[in-house]
């Protein structure tokens, strides 16, 4: 019975130190999330009405959710019906599916490449849940020549 005891408490230090000594917490593992995201940019997309434009564009971007930073890179092919007078990405905050600006971009050339931090995670949730849309303004259209709405690809 004594040496059954002594092999179980024994048993049981090798355990503990086998368990212990798997962690490291002087150096954890730091992983990111990322979600990627996607836009298809037309008239047809314009809220709260369509255009008949032929010009197109597409947004590509990803959030890296442990730092709130969205990369995206948009490009566009023309013609449109006059010059470009403003692009950026909306939040989708009214009941016609329009909203304020957001984000605007730095350029009006395509591709048109950037990044932005976020404020806050409510943000992040809404850009990951469609609440935001891409849309480049042109002189004849004001509010909005091409648009897409951004949704996770």
């Amino acid at each position: 019975m004594k040496q059954t005891t002594i092999l179980s408490i024994t048993a049981l230090v090798a355990l503990a130190l086998t368990f212990s000594s798997c962690s490291n917490d002087e150096n954890p593992t730091i992983t990111s999330t990322t979600t990627k995201l996607t836009a298809t940019l037309n008239g047809a997309g314009e809220k709260p009405t369509s255009t008949s434009s032929t010009a197109t564009g597409t947004f590509a971007g990803v959030i890296d959710e442990s730092t709130r930073v969205l990369s995206y890179t948009v490009t566009y092919t023309g013609p449109f019906t006059s010059s470009l007078t403003a692009g950026h990405l909306h939040r989708i905050t009214a009941a016609d599916g329009t909203g304020g600006v957001e984000i605007p971009f730095t350029s009006l050339t395509s591709p048109i490449i950037g990044t932005f931090q976020l404020a806050n995670q409510n943000r992040v949730d809404s850009l990951k849940n469609g609440f935001y849309y891409a849309n480049l303004h042109t002189a004849i259209y004001k509010g909005g020549e091409i648009r897409g709405d951004i949704k996770k690809q």
